[in-house]
């Protein structure tokens, strides 16, 4: 049975909306779950891994400024791993119970009038 033209303009506003809510829900049910940010985390992974190394080699050859910059490329793998991980701050703040602000009470109390109508 075919969708009338109002059922596929409604289907159409649905979509645009799921994809504006949440991208990440829309990209792993499309098969696209790799974003660029999981793929500069695991960048991150291994700019850890390769900062180890070097801070091993320092150590292995007895000079301190190979183990400080092995240990300053480990930390800054470590910051771009953090920076990219999967979560974002909304879903922490939501794992964390924390109550929701004014404003998101006054866009929730708004979104439920437009749709009382």
């Amino acid at each position: 049975m075919a969708l009338s033209d109002h059922e596929k303009r409604m289907l159409a506003e649905m979509e645009a909306a799921l994809v504006a809510d949440d991208p990440h829900l829309v990209s792993t049910l499309n098969g696209r779950a790799r974003t660029p940010k999981a793929g500069r985390a695991l960048l991150g992974f291994f700019v850890i891994l390769g900062g180890m190394a070097v801070l091993l080699a320092g150590l292995v050859a007895q000079v301190i400024a190979i183990g400080i910059a092995g240990f300053v490329i480990s930390l800054t793998g470590l910051v771009v791993l953090l920076s990219n991980l999967p979560f974002g701050k909304s879903e922490f703040k939501e794992a964390k119970g924390a109550r929701p602000n004014w404003s998101s009470r006054l866009e929730d109390r708004w979104e439920r009038r437009n749709f009382d109508n």
